[in-house]
């Protein structure tokens, strides 16, 4: 007699069961069970015989639930057919956290063979696969966009030509931010990045125009520039289109710079010196000039040039400005403006001198070397006289306080040394620094610190007189 048992299985029961396996019992043996047991099931339903129990019933019931579950999910991902059509588990796959499963690049639907989406090539951020290298890309003719006239196109990035009106404001302000830095390398780079075209010929006479205008020292940058930028950026024929210019407009620039007829002719000079300008340039010109400014500036040029056999350095007339200078030829220039002065007596041409120098943080060497002057002098001629250029000079303002005040405190250092050399050193200090502070050109505060020394007094026996100590 055959007994028909129900498929249902209680939940709880089932829940009992599951505690009771161990996975990988489960595993190897579920499709052991579901074979061995085949003939068993009818309709649904497990028939069992005498010596089966319902608690084996359950356990066939369970393996046969994880074989259906097992097999839906890893279709496609290593399961194969064997030759009688029996599903074969592949090898089990460690399970993985969650980080790693956002990371991965396999299909999640549980579809195809398990491999990362476009051979690793696909997905949001990515590039390519790992190591590709991508060839040349091959053109295609039947490709209704090809066009053969662009297939061997080289594009590059092309500057307009600069035009008249933008020429003036786009060199200007780098000529003028050269007088600042004066490196001769940043503005040749400057101007190869623009397309100046016919105006090239034009930046010499710009930046000679415009340091006509400035000091000394601009007009030494100026000359060194056009120098450099000669061959590398500019041509000598584009130096004498644009000297010619000036020439022509010296008329003009006349009107601005009184002296300009000068100063154009010693660019000239300096330009030829420097092989910027041929030799025959200032003879072209012969017989053939109407201006008078013109005339005056070739002159100049033509003077300069026959002096330089008697040893005049053109390449140095318009001197070094400011730091660029040597301290030792900046004190040797101050002492003969000194002698000069003492010379002619002329306060404003000393002003204009001193003013010239472009050192106004070395004016203490200037107030120093005056007063060293007046101590080694004989008679009150150079005391009056450096004393009244000391008066004018800080009363324009060209000598600061501050530099007037280093300037003695200095002589106060070294009034030991020069006493050495000049006896009656600090007997004239005392007198030239009480007739200073009388005309106001200090304070009483550096008057106050003058060093004076105390005569010493040979005493008879008996005299309680003490014999005073140099003070400082």
């Amino acid at each position: 007699h055959l007994r028909i048992l129900s498929p249902c299985i209680n939940v709880n029961d089932a829940q009992d069961l599951s505690d009771s396996f161990v996975s990988g019992e489960e595993d190897n043996g579920g499709s052991l069970l579901s074979n061995k047991n085949i003939n068993n099931e009818i309709n649904g339903n497990w028939l069992s015989s005498s010596s089966n129990s319902i608690h084996e019933a359950r356990l066939k019931a369970k393996a046969k639930r994880r074989l259906r579950k097992n097999s839906s999910r890893d279709s496609g991902r290593g399961d194969s057919l064997s030759d009688n059509g029996d599903a074969v588990r592949g090898t089990a796959v460690a399970p993985t956290s969650p980080k790693s499963k956002l990371l991965d690049r396999k299909s999640r639907l549980g579809k195809g063979r398990g491999l990362p989406k476009k051979g690793g090539a696909g997905g949001k951020g990515v590039w390519g696969r790992s190591g590709e290298v991508y060839g040349p890309e091959e053109v295609d003719e039947k490709d209704p966009n090809y066009d053969e006239a662009q297939e061997n196109c080289v594009y590059e990035t092309v500057a307009p030509p600069l035009e008249e009106k933008d020429f003036e404001k786009t060199v200007s302000p780098i000529v003028q931010e050269y007088f600042e830095h004066g490196d001769t390398n940043e503005v040749a780079e400057l101007l190869a990045e623009l397309n100046l075209g016919p105006m090239r010929s034009e930046v010499p006479s710009l930046a000679v125009s415009l340091a006509l205008e400035a000091k000394a020292s601009h007009r030494e940058l100026t000359s060194r520039l056009l120098a450099d930028l000669c061959g590398s950026v500019l041509s000598r024929s584009d130096m004498e289109s644009s000297f010619d210019k000036l020439l022509r407009e010296l008329p003009d620039l006349v009107l601005d710079t009184p002296g300009a007829p000068q100063l154009v002719g010693q660019f000239i000079a300096r330009a030829v010196s420097d092989q910027i300008l041929s030799k025959s340039y200032i003879e072209s010109y012969k017989g053939r000039v109407g201006c008078q400014y013109t005339r005056a500036a070739l002159d100049r040029a033509a003077v300069l040039l026959k002096m330089t056999m008697g040893g005049l350095r053109i390449d140095n007339q318009w001197g070094a400005g400011g730091g660029q200078r040597p301290v030792m030829q900046l004190v040797k220039e101050m002492n003969l403006l000194l002698k000069e002065y003492i010379l002619s007596g002329d306060i404003k041409e000393a002003e204009r001198c001193l003013r010239d120098l472009e050192v106004p943080h070395f004016h203490h060497e200037f107030v120093y070397e005056a007063i060293v002057m007046v101590l080694e002098s004989k008679g009150d001629k150079t005391f009056k006289m450096v004393l009244q250029l000391l008066k004018a000079l800080s009363a324009s303002s060209s000598i600061t306080v501050d530099q007037m005040r280093r300037g003695y405190e200095r002589v106060y250092m070294d009034i030991a040394e020069i006493n050495i050399d000049v006896p009656r050193a600090y007997f004239i200090l005392e007198q030239f620094v009480d007739q200073s502070f009388n005309t106001g050109v200090i304070d009483v505060k550096i008057r106050d610190l003058c060093p004076c020394r105390g005569r010493k007094r040979f005493v008879s026996e008996g005299d309680g007189g003490v014999v005073k100590l140099e003070s400082y």
